[in-house]
């Protein structure tokens, strides 16, 4: 099967070797890149927290650039949103790591029963865009906090040519969507090249609804039942 990969690298790199382990052949369209704000993150760092809040593995890339600096900071709780997050964070030397069921909001209410915390702030190191799920219900339940962005996706510049020449080499039996935003710049994106994205692709699997609500009603989108890659590949 031909499968669309369109999460920004290196996260790209490993869905591709995934794929070609499952005799999938991976065909990889990064649509977004993200812009590390290092010195945001080290400054972050150096205020009073009581725990560090991860809702992707991006940010670990981040915290993982400033090296020896954070070795002070690994045995610091730190709430990630799902197994691949915590994953990172553990290959990166966090000693103590909670892991919530997939979604901000599920990450909040483990924050939220966790209950031995110090009386400080959160720290919450994100991207831009993001979803507000986890703000809003650690909000909701008056859990001080601070959303600093240590990150910030942009997208790729692709001539309207590329997708045509895509199309043209064998359309994609499947398109992978991790995100709300990849999925709008893919409509975009198709939108400009004056394909309709029902005849690109039979198939879009999302992550999540939130994704598949970000594109064109015509196409056929399946939602992963948990919003992690593994469940995302059980689609195929």
């Amino acid at each position: 099967m031909r499968v669309l990969v369109t999460r920004p690298l290196p996260a790209a790199e490993a869905t591709a070797r995934r794929l070609e382990a499952a005799g999938h052949q991976p065909i990889l369209l990064p649509l977004m890149r993200a812009k590390h704000l290092t010195a945001v993150a080290t400054a972050a760092l150096e205020q009073p927290f009581a725990a560090i809040v991860l809702t992707s593995a991006e940010a670990v890339r981040v915290l993982a650039a400033l090296g020896s600096e954070m070795e002070k900071h690994l045995k610091t709780p730190c709430f990630c949103v799902g197994e691949a997050t915590a994953r990172a964070a553990g290959e990166l030397g966090f000693t103590d790591i909670r892991v919530g069921d997939g979604t901000g909001e599920a990450l909040a209410g483990l924050i939220v029963s966790a209950g031995t915390l110090p009386k400080q702030p959160l720290l919450y190191l994100t991207g831009s865009p993001r979803s507000d799920g986890l703000e809003r219900t650690l909000r909701q339940h008056g859990v001080e906090h601070r959303a600093v962005e240590c990150y910030r996706m942009e997208p790729i510049a692709h001539a309207p040519g590329a997708l045509h020449d895509l199309a043209q080499a064998g359309r994609p039996d499947a398109v992978l969507l991790y995100s709300r935003e990849t999925a709008r710049r893919l409509t975009t994106l198709l939108s400009e090249a004056g394909l309709d994205a029902a005849s690109f692709a039979p198939r879009y699997l999302c992550l999540s609804a939130a994704v598949a609500g970000a594109l064109p009603g015509n196409v056929m989108s399946q939602i992963a039942a948990k919003p992690d890659e593994e469940n995302l590949f059980r689609l195929l």
